[in-house]
């Protein structure tokens, strides 16, 4: 895509949004809107088509197909539905979990135990719409509001919610209503939610991890709850400044040794298309532990950091111990103190190759 601009997206918030004023105008007579145009929280108003439709005596559903735009989201392609009735006089505007949504089993979260997992922004985006259509019908605004995603269990599986305590389907997520390409904003807001479930449930150490090969190395050597570890990825720092705000008592981060390099040279994000290692850096380190010249020109030579991390420890250099202090002073400038970190280095095979404050 060199020289084309990403096309956006529209979140599942905004997509049951659409599908719930679509409903809600076949409910109260009319039919349904198609396409149907709501208002997001900055102002835009973009339009949906519905993709299915049906209705019955006291109920009416639609759906939509969430386009993500140029992300590579879960979600994307996914039928969005909202089935709506009228509730009780007095009931107010109520929200179910449909077939694919899921429910919150757990403290922490925007969202009380007990409810479809269902976020603020998206609530209010509907609660909005259902108003406008009681008053434009004449109308009081008592209404069931079920939100479901086909097949969105199977999904759920891709992501963090079981991890958070959302059993059963996808959470219907959104704050402005648009999905910006690889902004990756929804992982970040994972990783966000996941410290949240943490605090709630009086946790006081986190694990924040690269990827699946350091986790299995943390819990091997931490053996903490399921609720402590943090698919963390590349956004060391989304999770850290988060951690700044909300903090716990100890922090650990785990990742291999070429990320957790680049964490200890001051990155905080440790995508490989954000930065490389700095091989002199690592060089200096070897040289300052001892490793002489002739080391420090191989570690400037090495194809890899991990080349360079294992000629290190065959001339008995711990390297993955400095990397990893160096990475430690990087991470407690960030947190500006407060909480205890530690960090595990791991090598491919998800062996423990350096460590740091444990």
């Amino acid at each position: 895509m060199t020289g084309k601009a990403l096309r956006r997206g529209w979140t599942t918030g905004a997509c049951a949004t659409a599908a719930t004023k679509s409903a809600l105008y076949a409910l109260l007579g009319a039919d349904f809107i198609d396409p149907v145009t709501i208002t997001l929280p900055k102002g835009e108003t973009p339009a949906f088509a519905l993709a299915h439709e049906d209705r019955g005596p006291d109920w009416a559903l639609a759906g939509i197909i969430k386009d993500a735009g140029d992300d590579p989201d879960v979600t994307h392609g996914a039928l969005v539905s909202a089935r709506v009735a009228r509730g009780e006089p007095g009931s107010g505007i109520v929200f179910h979990a449909g077939d694919g949504v899921g429910m919150v089993t757990r403290p922490g979260l925007p969202i009380d135990v007990g409810e479809p997992a269902i976020n603020p922004v998206p609530r209010s985006m509907m609660q909005q719409v259902a108003l406008e259509s009681a008053e434009t019908f004449g109308v009081s605004p008592d209404f069931s509001i079920t939100i479901g995603v086909r097949d969105g269990a199977r999904l759920a599986e891709k992501t963090w919610n079981p991890r958070l305590g959302i059993v059963g389907g996808l959470s219907i997520l959104g704050t402005t209503g648009i999905v910006v390409p690889y902004s990756c904003s929804a992982w970040i807001h994972s990783i966000h939610r996941g410290i949240d479930v943490a605090r709630a449930m009086g946790l006081s150490h986190v694990v924040g991890s690269t990827g699946d090969r350091s986790e299995q190395a943390a819990r091997a050597r931490l053996g903490l709850r399921e609720e402590a570890y943090l698919d963390m990825g590349d956004f060391v720092g989304g999770m850290l400044k988060y951690l700044r705000q909300h903090p716990v008592e100890t922090v650990t981060i785990a990742g291999g040794f070429a990320k957790i390099s680049k964490l200890a040279q001051g990155a905080l994000d440790l995508h490989s298309a954000r930065g490389t290692v700095d091989l002199e850096t690592l060089a200096q380190m070897v040289l300052a532990a001892g490793g002489g010249d002739e080391l420090a020109t191989v570690t400037r030579a090495a194809n890899t950091a991990n080349e360079a991390l294992q000629h290190a420890r065959d001339a008995g250099i711990p390297l993955g111990n400095l990397v990893a202090e160096a990475a430690r002073k990087t991470a407690q400038h960030v947190l500006r103190g407060g909480a205890a970190v530690s960090i595990l280095v791991v090598d491919r095979r998800g062996a423990i190759v350096g460590e740091a404050g444990l």
